[in-house]
């Protein structure tokens, strides 16, 4: 009776009047009526359109959703035409939002303070309510979401590790959503799971390790990846602390980098180790653990009756991204028999480029590994990969065998059930998103995009050090997209170093970002970090970036900040 496609109805007036038993389905639409001069290929010079010879020649365009509802639609009966009209107008919603975020000269945000949003804009309100609200309601809904959201596919949104927005992981994301499945079956999941397989496989042999003998899973973000590596370290030295507890085992340690991720000690924290039981190591200036430092607090813990176990290094660090000596800490890791992890969640992606993989040398002697494909490879989130060099200690670690899911006797291999190796149950499904975009770009497309990254880096450190208003915080070529620095008001810039100086230059930064947000230009994001007062820290992995936007970057915290 009418077309979906692009929400707009047709409808011949004769026809129209024929149907008259549809009568009470259109009172309910309650739609507006509005002539259309648009033939289906040109145009009639103004005249009414038509699809059909008999006349009339016209058709009424129903052209909003108003008084219909959630039970209007699938799976109601005859509701699938309703729901294809719903689903377009939601996809036209999307597409437009997608359009303004790559869109440079738009506002990566529309910025305003949580009591706004709770009390409601200009009829935006995110209470709940006893009733259902009218399916155009939640359209608007839709739209305001996201009109009030970050844009972080923007080409100016420099704020976080993950950022951009991939055509075909989008794809990726619907198509999951659609499914709506859990992994930890393969009787549910079974494509899926054996995706799963095959990009974990990819991924251990980019690594370095044979693929018969690893494993992994894919998790709720690397401090989750990071919590499984402890886990299974643990178990791997004392498996009886899966039933028996820590009181079964002596004090153990843990040692992370000073520039380490915070998630490994949470870690500790949430599976009763401790953090004081997390030994801090020293680092270079330019943020990598130096490796005499770690041994040297490996040999004082065993003095002090404790058991050194477990050594997180880090391949790229959040704010320097920083390389630890993977080689070294190997060495010492063998050296003394601890588990050695390897936290590239930011980092990892460098092993797709020939010409940066060398930074990730030693990985391949790693027990485990945290990956992140949602970050340098550009995939929607999340998508955070646990990997493990010893095949069934996954499985070994966590497995319950309940008996709803896990029958021994299905007619398939249940090797291919992985519920058990996870410390979840249900599991959403993230590998789908990643296994298309790499059907689409290929290894080498993965490539090009990360080389460019580390060019757009290298691109910002040059113009830093050419332009008399900013300091670098260390004058080192960047070793992945990271690039820290401090913006210099003029009002600061004859005043000699000294407290002073770093006083008035710790507010510098936060004041520009707080203008930056709330004029919605752009956004980047800053952090003390050791001794150093608030600085700047860029990164790029959003592939919309190009140099034009680095300039702007410059330039606008040079506008913002010029009065500081």
């Amino acid at each position: 009776m009418w077309g979906m496609f692009n929400s707009v109805v047709y409808v011949s007036i004769s026809s129209y009047l024929s149907l008259v038993t549809t009568v009470l389905i259109f009172l309910k639409l309650s739609t507006s009526l509005h002539i259309v001069s648009h033939l289906e290929h040109g145009r009639n010079d103004g005249k009414v359109a038509c699809k059909e010879a008999s006349p009339p020649e016209s058709y009424i365009s129903l052209n909003r959703i108003s008084l219909l509802q959630l039970p209007d639609l699938l799976p109601t009966q005859n509701g699938e035409e309703l729901t294809e009209r719903f689903l377009h107008e939601v996809v036209s919603i999307l597409l437009s939002y997608i359009k303004k975020t790559y869109d440079g000269k738009t506002k990566v945000l529309d910025f305003h303070h949580p009591h706004q949003l709770l009390e409601g804009l200009e009829g935006f309100s995110v209470e709940l309510s006893d009733q259902p609200e009218p399916l155009e309601q939640i359209l608007v809904d839709c739209r305001d979401t996201l009109k009030y959201g970050v844009k972080t596919g923007h080409p100016r949104y420099f704020n976080q590790l993950s950022s951009g927005l991939d055509i075909v992981g989008l794809a990726g994301e619907w198509l999951t959503a659609t499914a709506n499945t859990n992994m930890f079956t393969y009787e549910i999941a079974p494509v899926f799971i054996v995706m799963e397989e095959i990009i974990l496989r990819k991924m251990q042999e980019i690594i370095g390790w044979g693929e018969s003998e690893a494993d992994g899973i894919f998790s709720p973000g690397g401090s989750i990846s990071n919590l499984y590596s402890v886990l299974v370290a643990r178990y791997k030295r004392y498996p009886e602390i899966k039933t028996k507890g820590m009181a079964a085992i002596p004090d153990i340690i843990l040692f992370v980098s000073e520039h380490s991720h915070y998630s490994v000690k949470k870690a500790a924290a949430v599976l009763g180790i401790g953090m004081d039981n997390v030994i801090v190591v020293k680092c270079d200036e330019r943020g990598k653990m130096i490796p005499s430092e770690l041994e040297e607090n490996i040999i004082q813990v065993k003095k002090q009756g404790k058991v050194p176990f477990y050594v997180s290094a880090t391949a790229g660090t959040t704010v320097y991204g920083a390389f630890d000596p993977l080689v070294h800490i190997a060495d010492i890791c063998e050296k003394y028999n601890l588990w050695m992890h390897v936290d590239a969640a930011w980092g990892g992606g460098l092993l797709l480029s020939r010409r940066h993989s060398h930074k990730l040398s030693g990985i391949e002697r790693a027990n485990s590994v945290t990956w992140n494909p949602h970050k340098l490879m550009g995939v929607p989130l999340q998508c955070s990969a646990f990997l493990v060099r010893e095949k069934g200690l996954l499985q070994a670690c966590n497995q319950l065998c309940a008996g709803y899911l896990f029958q021994p006797d299905k007619q398939y291999d249940t090797a291919y059930d992985t519920g058990d190796k996870a410390i979840q149950c249900g599991r959403h499904v993230d590998v789908f998103k990643l296994w298309l975009m790499w059907r689409a770009k290929g290894t080498r497309g993965f490539e090009t995009l990360i080389n460019r990254f580390l060019e757009l880096a290298e691109y910002l450190y040059k113009e830093l050090k050419t332009r008399k208003n900013y300091e670098l915080v260390f004058d080192a070529e960047p070793e992945l997209t990271n690039v820290c620095f401090w913006y210099i008001p003029p009002s600061l810039q004859k005043i000699p170093k000294g407290p002073e100086r770093e006083k008035r230059l710790h507010q510098v930064a936060p004041k520009i970002k707080a203008r930056m947000i709330e004029e919605g230009t752009t956004m980047v994001s800053y952090q003390p970090h050791g001794n150093h007062v608030n600085f700047f820290r860029m990164v790029f992995s959003n592939p919309a970036t190009k140099k034009s936007d680095v300039d702007f970057l410059l330039e606008e915290i040079e506008r913002l900040g010029k009065d500081l």
